[in-house]
């Protein structure tokens, strides 16, 4: 496979490369971010020209000085800034077309560089911190807020208003760095709290436009020609075009290399190759399926090694097949995507609007269980927007697998190095069937609406019509699809929210299931297994700190213990059921509302158990995901909720209830008339 001209990875600049030229090749790999980042403090061309040549002179200049310790894009980068806040001195910002610019041109210095660093250049939180010489939480803070005012230059920002305590999270959640018991916490809060869903849809939208506008800032035809010019009358001409032939010569002995590394099986001679050399079952089927390839991409760092095995890609994810061996000693280390890792340009080659499947430790399967010093893993990152790209995924952690002996709950502790590789991708084709089944569940429609079988698993798209004040469906979870008399389980981790919605009537959800590897179908049958539905009952409970408590109140066939009631600068009021049998709710959607007004924070906290549908009782706080997957459709009960309020002196006044969540368990099947199934493809 040839990798386009546009998608050939950048050649690795090391301390030991001091030809200008390379360094100029690096700016023309990396000149829409960098542009970008100079308009963002220049809005001038002639001068980001000036800006560039500079820069460039400037690490040719500092080049020997580089430490190996840090990487080449963080001291290029740091130049590149440091030029940028001198020339702006001298410059006045000239107001740009394009909205957004001049929203962001409002943004104080670091709210806009941060915002830049992360989202154009795309490089990690705690890099960002230490190019801008910052904390990793001013890092965040100004996130947040260079977010929020860019919003607001683009005259939508007054509307909307979040819980604060929530607003802080919604950043990490984005970017899935939640802790999965706050990220659960957080996402039924917004389930519940209109204002917050509006606030979050808002920033999530204002980021969108950002990247979409970034996207397609294109930078002008003749721009770094004028650059390049203007260093090409300082350097010789000769030792420029030698500089040339050889980096020539190097990619050319990288694609006869990656050629090398193809494999030539098809039919059933490929099927019978990999069954006896391929030991991970998983990704067997993949290969034998002509779905991938064999890369074999090693990187070494500290005594770990790690090997890119293969990449499927299609228009659900793009999966990354890996093994790391520890070399030294007889550990096991795993890739987490939310921790150590990022890609070059993401926003660039990857569509935006979605996130990376969820893919939990797995120490219990057989390959695993066979050496302890080797993982084998899989790493899911977005799709991509193109049929072809290469991605430069680079790594500076991975986590060391830790069993506890008490309950096999795998703890992870952090090991830093440097692992650093260019991924060819190619992505398969997805088929689309739009079916517009309109079914009903618990007296609320659902429109059962496009199949999508692709090759690393299968969508059921669905749509909620929740116009029933008093009840809503939140989600729903599915037992199985059976196409073509295949069963295809569903993924626990899998439901997503469609960000695309093209029929307002509808709230558009996608539930995953395992891949069938099946083309065609006429033949579909939906199973359900259960619904989250929030439930609207108001009631007011006086709250009163002179009281002796605990005291209780009903609610909803329930008997509710208020334990605790404290007013100060840290004001409590904690209640609780541990009474679960036969409980109409799991979880209640409360405020607590003080004398004081709306004005103190919030900070919410619960504890519970999961009951599966047999009546086997789980702490919630001790789930692994292995129990969590054999689990038959557990459902989550809390059995004490509590919140502290701060302020200067806080009275809690009143716990205002507006309803409750609870788990319907369902046993229908659908089977879908097959002539409203129309095909379409997609990824073509």
């Amino acid at each position: 496979m040839i990798i386009p001209a546009k998608n050939k990875p950048v050649l690795p600049l090391t301390i030991s490369v001091k030809e200008i030229e390379s360094i100029v090749e690096w700016f023309d790999q990396h000149q829409q971010s960098l542009y970008i980042l100079g308009w963002s403090y220049l809005g001038n061309q002639l001068k980001i020209e000036e800006l560039f040549y500079r820069a460039i002179l400037q690490v040719y200049k500092e080049l020997p000085k580089f430490k190996k310790s840090t990487s080449f894009e963080l001291r290029v980068l740091s130049i590149f800034i440091r030029i940028c806040r001198e020339l702006s001195i001298e410059n006045s910002v000239i107001a740009s077309e394009e909205r957004v610019f001049n929203a962001l041109q409002q943004l104080k210095e670091q709210e806009r560089e941060v915002l830049i660093l992360k989202y154009i250049k795309g490089i990690s939180r705690e890099e960002t911190a230490q190019l801008l010489q910052l904390s990793s939480e001013q890092i965040k803070e100004f996130l947040i807020s260079g977010f929020q005012l860019l919003r607001k230059g683009l005259g939508n920002g007054d509307d909307y208003q979040g819980c604060y305590e929530y607003q802080k999270l919604y950043v990490n959640y984005l970017e899935r760095k939640l802790e999965r018991p706050r990220k659960i916490d957080f996402e039924m809060h917004i389930y519940n709290c209109h204002n917050c869903q509006d606030d979050l849809a808002s920033l999530q939208e204002t980021i969108l436009n950002f990247s979409e506008t970034i996207e397609t800032f294109s930078v002008p035809a003749d721009f770094m020609e004028n650059v390049k010019d203007r260093v090409s009358q300082r350097e010789n001409s000769i030792k420029l075009k030698k500089k040339k032939s050889k980096r020539i010569g190097f990619i050319s002995a990288s694609v006869f290399v990656l050629f090398l590394g193809t494999g030539f099986f098809t039919g059933i001679f490929q099927k019978i190759y990999y069954s006896l050399t391929e030991e991970n079952q998983e990704l067997r089927i993949f290969l034998q399926e002509d779905l991938g390839e064999r890369l074999g991409l090693e990187a070494e760092s500290n005594g770990v090694n790690i090997k890119i095995k293969s990449v499927i890609a299609d228009e659900i994810q793009t999966l990354i097949f890996y093994e790391i061996e520890d070399t030294n000693d007889n550990n096991q280390y795993m890739i987490n995507i939310d921790d150590g890792i990022f890609i070059e340009d993401e926003m660039k080659i990857m569509v935006a609007n979605t996130y990376p499947m969820y893919i939990p430790p797995d120490m219990e399967s057989d390959l695993n269980k066979k050496e302890k010093n080797i993982y084998h893993g899989k790493l899911s990152l977005r799709p991509l927007k193109e049929n072809e790209a290469t991605i430069q995924l680079n790594i500076n952690k991975v986590m060391k697998l830790k069993r506890n002996s008490s309950d096999s709950f795998v703890n992870m502790e952090p090991e830093e190095g440097k692992w650093n590789f260019d991924i060819p991708v190619t992505k398969n084709p997805s088929i689309e069937y739009a079916l517009n089944e309109e079914v009903e569940i618990e007296g609320i429609a659902v429109l059962i609406d496009k199949l999508i079988l692709a090759p690393t698993g299968t969508i059921l798209q669905y749509g909620l019509k929740n116009e029933q004040p008093e009840k809503r469906i939140e989600m729903i979870n599915f037992k199985n699809l059976e196409i073509n008399n295949k069963v295809a389980e569903a993924d626990l981790y899998g439901n997503s929210y469609v960000h695309a919605q093209n029929d307002l009537r509808w709230s558009k959800f996608q539930a995953h299931f395992k891949p069938l590897f099946e083309k065609e179908t006429d033949e579909v049958k939906v199973r359900f297994d259960n619904v989250y539905l929030s439930i609207v009952d108001n009631k007011t409970i006086a709250l009163n700190a002179s009281k002796e408590y605990p005291q209780t109140f009903d609610y909803a066939g329930s008997t509710i213990s208020i334990d605790k009631v404290e007013t100060g600068q840290s004001a409590i009021v904690v209640f609780s059921n541990h009474e679960i049998n036969n409980r109409a709710y799991e979880s209640l959607h409360y405020n607590i509302v003080t004398e004081e007004g709306d004005d103190s924070s919030m900070e919410m906290d619960h504890k519970g158990i999961i009951v599966d549908k047999n009546g086997k009782e789980y702490d919630m706080k001790k789930i692994t995901p292995r129990i969590y997957e054999e689990m038959e459709q557990p459902r989550h009960f809390f059995t004490v909720q509590s919140t502290k309020i701060q302020g200067k002196k806080v009275t809690p006044k009143s716990l205002e209830i507006y309803g409750y969540s609870t788990t319907k368990y369902l046993d229908d099947e659908v089977e879908l008339d097959t002539e409203l199934i129309v095909k379409e493809e997609a990824g073509t």
